[in-house]
């Protein structure tokens, strides 16, 4: 009997109301009804900020509440530390995961066997930004073009080379960081337009507002760490 492939899916949430709450299980429901779970098995793993509802367990996941201050890295960081499969997605928590999307990046992988990293393709957003669904693999490494950094599907393996994801970003400026460590590397990623997750255009983002004022701080640190290296591609605003 063909084994399973097992996916470690992290997904960082603030359920800060009811209404946030229902957007992670949202979440959550359409990944675990996406693919066959005779053939694909999701390790969700969900990253709560909201400590006032711990122990609370969304389910089908380990629901974990961490101690250490949010960062979007850090917090990653600890899904990734507690996980161990071959395959690790990294996703906010508001999206709609439609049949068979991470079937389709798998197959992407074993087509092409240099393909390190994945994002999908998002029927709201994607083709705003020139890209056709259903019409293959488009490599690069832009932040909001090839490299939608809501959901990004990898090897794990990749991180022997990257280290752990940079913890100085808390918020913004994480997936412009993420397609520059990669390119830096030559580690191949690619948006793959027949896997298909929609991004409901940051829910749980937009009743955050003061997220904002820490912005500044990160474009600064951004273009301090990369803006002296000169690559094509570079992601730096």
């Amino acid at each position: 009997m063909k084994s399973k492939t097992e996916i470690d899916v992290i997904i960082l949430s603030f359920a800060q109301n009811e209404e946030l709450k229902l957007i992670t299980q949202h979440c959550i429901n359409s990944l675990m009804a996406s693919e066959d779970q005779e053939i694909i098995k999701f390790n969700v793993v969900v990253m709560e900020s909201q400590q006032e509802m711990k122990p609370f367990q969304y389910k089908n996941t380990t629901t974990i509440y961490p101690e250490e201050a949010f960062g979007y890295h850090r917090y990653m960081n600890i899904g990734v530390d507690i996980t161990s499969s071959k395959y690790v997605c990294l996703c906010n928590n508001d999206l709609h995961f439609h049949p068979g999307w991470a079937t389709e990046i798998l197959k992407s992988f074993h087509k092409y066997y240099d393909l390190s990293s994945a994002s999908p393709f998002c029927s709201f957003h994607h083709p705003k930004m020139g890209f056709e669904q259903d019409n293959g693999i488009y490599p690069g490494y832009r932040s909001r073009y090839e490299v939608a950094g809501w959901c990004l599907f990898l090897k794990r393996d990749i991180f022997r080379l990257t280290g752990k994801l940079d913890e100085n970003y808390q918020f913004w400026c994480a997936d412009n960081d993420y397609a520059n460590t990669l390119a830096a590397l030559k580690l191949r990623h690619a948006l793959i337009s027949s896997s298909i997750v929609d991004h409901l255009d940051s829910c749980t983002l937009d009743q955050q507002a003061e997220e904002a004022a820490i912005a500044a701080s990160e474009f600064f640190y951004l273009e301090k760490k990369w803006n002296h290296r000169k690559m094509a591609g570079w992601t730096c605003v």
